[in-house]
Parts: structure tokens; C-alpha cells; sequence
């Protein structure tokens, strides 16, 4: 991988200014193509400028790659040609679905099985060959378990074999999700195929008064998820990392700041 220890922060329109405006530390930017896709104007001018400075990767959140009804073949199509526009070769998704007779609006878990594997493992294959690019899936946080014969890391595992896609490693998810269902989250960590993973996402999340973990991106990266990062990066290596701040934002200084912890993390797992 080209890009090892390389550091990002996720494109939102709040941060345009700043972005614009200061010499970032950072590498890239990752953004949502389905909140780009019918760009014009003024808005394309400075996503343009912005591509101009920094890599772009993009990180789907509608594909719906677990659900039930049809693949939306004309939005992937849309998809490929704003990922060729814009030179966009890092595409990614989430191992969930999140639509049925439309749009959910939340990303659902799977069930562990078999049966699963093979269903979003063939519909990664089409998306794989209809964009002409590798999806990374990412791990999602989940606040019920639909079960099943396989655990959750044997599930991942089994969807990047069959599908041969990689992994985006959401470390946050990870704690949330041991948190909640009371699993060890380094032993989780351990049980990934190192190979498979492509890069991090790393994120604040709520711990509500019933003791809940909520996946929230609206507060700062907990000490306990700076600490798991930190070991998963002597896992796996200092792979790309994102920067996930979607509500709340702060002063940019204190994005800044996180960013320089990521890099810090990096260069002591070397």
C-alpha cells in the first residue's frame, strides 16, 4: 500500500471555509458521493480546488450491499462516473443495508450466517465490476444482534474472502460495539485477516447515563478509542486514517489536534 500512514478528515460543508481558508495537516479528504452527485456551480468550482490539494476518497452510505431489494444499478452507474470525474479510486461502503421500499436512513446489521456471506458478497462483486474498482467495506456499530452461526469477526472475514474486497477498520465501532455486547474489542481486533484491511476510521461516540455507547461523530475520540487505534495500528500497520466529525463541529484547530494525534499514533507503531 502507496499510502501507509497517510491522514484524513471526512469533506463536510461546514468545513469548507477552513479548508479553503488554512494549510491543513492532512492528506485527504473522504466524502459521501451521494451528497456531491448533482454538483454545479459554485459548489463544484471549490469540491474542484479542493481535489486540486488533497486526494479525494469517497464513502458510500446508500448502496444498501445487505438488503433485499434490487441493487440501484443507475445510481452505482452515477456513482462510477462522479468517481472518474473526479479521479477517485478509493471507494468504499458499509457492511449493513439500509433500504427496502426506499431509503432508511440508518445503516441495520446483517445477520452472522452463511446464507448472508453469499448474498452481499455477490452484490459487492457487481458494484466491484460495474464501478471498476475494489470496495473497502467498513464495520458498522449495532445496538441489536440478528444472530446467526458465524461470530462477527468470522462473518467479516468470510464477506471479504467471497466478495474479494478489503476492509475499512472503523476502530470506534469496534469499542462502541464491545461496549454494548461485552466482547473484548483488541480480541475482535485480533481475529481481522490483516491483509484484508485497507485503512482506519476513527470517531467520537456518547456514553449515555444507562451506560449505552452511542456512534454519534459529534464529540471528540475518546482516550479509550485513541488507545485501541494505537493498538490496532501495531496490528496492522499505520494504514490511511480518517477522521470522522459530522455534527458539533469544532473550532478547526481542534480537528487539527486530532489529526496530529493520529499521526502521532502512526509514527510510534513503526
Amino acid at each position: 500500500m502507496n499510502d501507509r500512514g497517510r491522514v484524513g478528515l471526512g469533506l463536510r460543508r461546514g468545513l469548507l471555509d477552513a479548508l479553503e481558508g488554512e494549510d491543513a495537516p492532512l492528506d485527504f479528504l473522504e466524502l459521501a458521493p451521494e451528497n456531491w452527485l448533482e454538483l454545479g456551480g459554485r459548489d463544484a468550482r471549490r469540491l474542484r480546488a479542493l481535489a486540486a490539494r488533497f486526494a479525494l476518497k469517497a464513502h458510500g452510505l446508500s448502496l444498501s450491499l445487505g438488503g433485499f431489494a434490487p441493487l440501484d444499478l443507475d445510481f452505482v452507474g452515477q456513482v462510477a462516473r462522479f468517481l472518474d470525474a473526479f479521479g477517485i479510486d478509493d471507494y468504499s461502503e458499509h457492511l449493513s443495508w439500509c433500504a427496502d421500499d426506499g431509503q432508511l436512513y440508518e445503516l441495520l446489521p446483517m445477520p452472522f450466517s452463511a446464507e448472508a456471506v453469499e448474498h452481499v458478497a455477490a452484490r459487492v462483486r457487481r458494484v466491484q465490476a460495474l464501478t471498476g474498482r475494489r470496495l473497502a467495506l467498513e464495520n458498522i456499530s449495532y445496538y441489536a444482534s440478528l444472530g446467526g452461526e458465524l461470530d462477527e469477526p468470522q462473518f467479516i472475514a468470510a464477506v471479504l474472502d467471497a466478495a474479494d474486497c478489503e476492509l475499512l477498520l472503523d476502530v470506534n465501532n469496534v469499542y462502541v460495539n464491545g461496549r454494548n455486547h461485552g466482547y473484548d474489542p483488541r480480541a475482535f481486533i485480533d481475529a481481522l485477516p490483516a491483509a484484508r484491511v485497507r485503512g482506519f476510521h476513527i470517531a467520537g461516540h456518547r456514553r449515555g447515563d444507562d451506560g449505552v455507547c452511542v456512534d454519534t461523530h459529534g464529540e471528540a475520540v475518546a482516550p479509550a478509542v485513541w488507545e485501541l487505534y494505537a493498538y490496532a495500528c501495531r496490528r496492522f500497520g499505520a494504514r490511511p486514517t480518517l477522521l470522522e466529525r459530522d455534527s458539533a463541529l469544532p473550532p478547526f484547530a481542534e480537528l487539527c489536534a486530532e489529526l496530529d494525534t493520529i499521526r502521532r499514533l502512526q509514527a510510534a507503531s513503526a
